[in-house]
């Protein structure tokens, strides 16, 4: 790793979000919250990071206030004034060693496993019942059951400001119930709710304006969003500049402050002709400030950790140069800051010998 990483560690300001450096932990899913309450454990976990250098604190998935929102009662909850007291402590923890934090508030849909989650008398629910195409689960969700998830995203960026969080992170990635409607393969509704691309946004721009309505305006709002589905890898959203423009449009104006564009490994071109990253492409169409993420220095994707393997580190190199481009403005890291909570710190001083290979054994435990 050769070249310098001034452009990692610059001030980053946007709105309301005042940020010592471009490194961001991702958000990723842990499971060490009995009932769904975040621990002393929870918190310290996310303080080391941002003692260790990293500029914004992205939650784990953190479950809006719908007893089918969640997948298992060990996620935490964003609802409640257990689970609530739990995040403002780990708030206070992160905001102590001078890091910012932002919750990232989920809805898995029919992703949920209805007999191993929580209430397994109810069913699991997405726009069309599909978890993907031609696997029906459940039936189409009620225009009742979508007003009550567009008011559990808005109650718990509320909450969120109140306690003290730097703004919120909406899930919209990853085949979960948002994409699920963002998705043709999965929203295939002949209401307001599905057809055109614009119909299929429009549960994501209704929490968006939400989560506006009640929050100050210049409380961050960062939107997660990826072309790839858990439920096929290969699935696109958008397959040219022109649909993405599209697809992005209306969740910009809506109030989206930051997108953050979730691919297997960030150095892959989003699509042909063009050196860009999903995330280059949608600051491009948008002119909002992106968060990239992607298998940050480590040589193989998320998917092998699901499986406990390992992955040797890689070089940032390139990272460093498309950040020195403005391709994007904000890089998140996760595997790597799971293993090494000093990760950025180590980046930052040229410690380079000091990082750690990552190891599945981290996901064990909340090191």
């Amino acid at each position: 790793m050769s070249k310098k990483v001034d452009a990692l560690f610059k001030p980053f300001n946007h709105k309301g979000l005042s940020l010592d450096n471009r490194v961001v932990m991702a958000p990723m899913t842990r499971e060490f919250s009995p009932d769904g309450v975040p621990t002393s454990d929870v918190a310290d976990y996310y303080r080391r990071r941002a003692q260790g250098g990293t500029g914004l604190i992205i939650t784990e998935g953190t479950t809006i206030n719908d007893p089918v929102a969640t997948m298992s009662a060990r996620i935490p909850q964003f609802h409640g004034d257990s689970a609530l007291a739990g995040w403002e402590n780990t708030v206070k923890a992160v905001h102590s060693v001078g890091g910012k934090i932002m919750p990232q508030l989920w809805h898995v849909g029919m992703a949920r496993p209805q007999q191993k989650a929580p209430f397994p008398e109810l069913p699991s629910v997405g726009p069309s019942g599909l978890f993907k195409p031609g696997k029906q689960g459940s039936e189409p969700m009620t225009q009742a059951q979508i007003e009550t998830v567009i008011n559990g995203f808005a109650a718990a960026a509320a909450d969120a400001q109140r306690i003290g969080f730097d703004g919120v992170e909406i899930h919209g990635a990853h085949g979960y119930l948002i994409d699920q409607f963002f998705w043709s393969g999965t929203n295939q509704r002949t209401d307001e709710w599905g057809g055109s691309m614009a119909n299929r946004s429009r549960l994501a721009v209704e929490i968006i304006k939400g989560i506006r309505a009640v929050t100050s305006p210049d409380f961050p709002i960062v939107l997660r969003y990826s072309q790839w589905k858990q439920q096929d890898y290969t699935a696109r959203l958008a397959e040219t500049p022109q649909l993405l423009e599209e697809f992005l449009a209306p969740l910009s104006d809506a109030g989206v402050d930051v997108f953050h564009c979730s691919q297997r490994r960030y150095w892959e071109n989003e699509f042909d002709g063009s050196d860009l990253n999903l995330a280059g492409w949608t600051k491009k169409l948008t002119g909002k400030p992106t968060i990239s993420v992607g298998s940050v220095g480590l040589n193989e994707d998320f998917f092998s950790a699901f499986a406990g393997q390992g992955s040797n580190t890689r070089s940032i190199d390139d990272l460093i140069e498309r950040m020195d481009k403005g391709e994007f403005d904000l890089i998140a890291v996760g595997r790597a800051l799971l293993q090494d909570p000093n990760w950025a710190d180590k980046i930052r001083h040229g410690k380079l010998e000091e990082l750690e290979q990552y190891s599945g054994e981290a996901l064990a435990t909340l090191s």
